[in-house]
C-alpha cells in the first residue's frame, strides 16, 4: 500500500473530444450491467481510479474492481479521525479481495492547520476541506477519471444519472457503475457474493464517516441522520462542480 501526499497533474482530452468519448461510452453501455460498466471503464476510459471510503456499501464496487483487475488504483482517504473499525475493515477487505494497489491518502499539513484536532467542532466544513477534499484533489490529479458509488435514487438531481459523465472543470471522466441500482440491489449483491459488512452497520451506523461527526441512527430515522447530527450539514461523497470540489450525498 502506498501513502501519498500529492501527485503530479495529468493530461487529458480537449473538451469536445472528452464529451464525444463519454457520449460514445454511454451509448455502448446503456443496457449493460454494473459489472460490465466497471470492466469497460477500466479498459476504455483511460487511467482510472476507484475512490472508496470503505464504508457501509463500499465493498460492492471494491469487489467489482477486484474481479475486473486487482491492480486497479483504490484511493482511500485516511482523515486521521476515522473509526478504528473502518481502518481494520479497510485492511481486511483489501486482503480478502486481493487488492494490490490501495493508496492511503493523508493530508500533509494537519499539524499546522488543526494542531489540537478540534477544527471539526468550530468549522466542520474547513475540517472536511483539510482532511478530505484537498488530499483527494491532489491524489486524483494524475488520473483521467474516477469511479464513484452514486445512484439515481439518492436524489432528484440524479434521476437521469448516466454511467459516464464529464466532470465539470477538471477534464476527467466520472464513472457511476451503480447508477441504476436500488438499495435492495446493493444488499442482494453483498449477499450473493458473501461480502463482509462494515462492523458498525450492525451497531446502528448505516452511513459511516469520521468518528467525531458520526452517531448511531435510531429506527425510523433517515439513514444519514447520524452524519453531522444537529448541524446544517449533510455531506459525504466528494465531487467536482465547475472545477471546485464539493461534498454531496453519495456513498463511494
Amino acid at each position: 500500500m502506498l501513502d501519498l501526499a500529492e501527485n503530479a497533474p495529468a493530461g487529458g482530452l480537449n473538451a469536445a473530444a472528452l464529451r464525444a468519448k463519454v457520449d460514445e461510452l454511454n451509448a455502448r453501455y446503456r443496457h449493460h450491467s454494473a459489472t460490465a460498466v466497471m470492466q469497460g471503464a477500466l479498459k476504455e476510459a483511460g487511467n482510472i481510479a476507484l475512490v472508496s471510503s470503505f464504508g457501509a456499501e463500499s465493498v460492492v464496487l471494491l469487489h467489482m474492481a477486484a474481479v475486473a483487475d486487482r491492480s486497479t488504483p483504490i484511493l482511500f482517504i485516511d482523515t486521521e479521525m476515522l473509526f478504528t473499525e473502518t481502518l481494520v475493515y479497510q485492511t481486511e477487505v483489501s486482503e480478502r479481495l486481493g487488492l494490490t494497489n490501495v493508496r492511503i491518502i493523508r493530508a500533509g499539513d494537519i499539524a499546522a492547520r488543526d494542531p489540537d484536532g478540534t477544527l471539526h467542532r468550530s468549522d466542520p466544513d474547513a475540517c472536511c476541506t483539510l482532511r478530505k477534499t484537498e488530499p483527494l484533489n491532489k491524489a486524483l490529479a494524475p488520473f483521467d477519471g474516477w469511479i464513484t458509488g452514486r445512484k439515481r435514487f439518492q436524489s432528484g438531481k440524479r434521476a437521469a444519472l448516466d454511467f459516464f459523465e464529464v466532470e465539470d472543470g477538471t477534464g476527467r471522466i466520472k464513472i457511476n457503475p451503480l447508477a441504476h441500482w436500488a438499495p435492495e440491489d446493493v444488499r442482494a449483491y453483498m449477499d450473493e457474493n458473501r461480502l463482509p459488512r462494515h462492523p458498525l452497520v450492525a451497531q446502528g451506523y448505516p452511513s459511516i464517516g469520521c468518528a467525531p461527526c458520526t452517531s448511531p441512527v435510531a429506527e425510523g430515522e433517515d439513514p444519514r441522520a447520524g452524519r453531522w447530527r444537529d448541524q446544517n450539514k449533510d455531506e459525504c461523497g466528494i465531487h467536482f462542480v465547475n472545477g471546485k470540489m464539493v461534498r454531496i450525498g453519495a456513498n463511494t
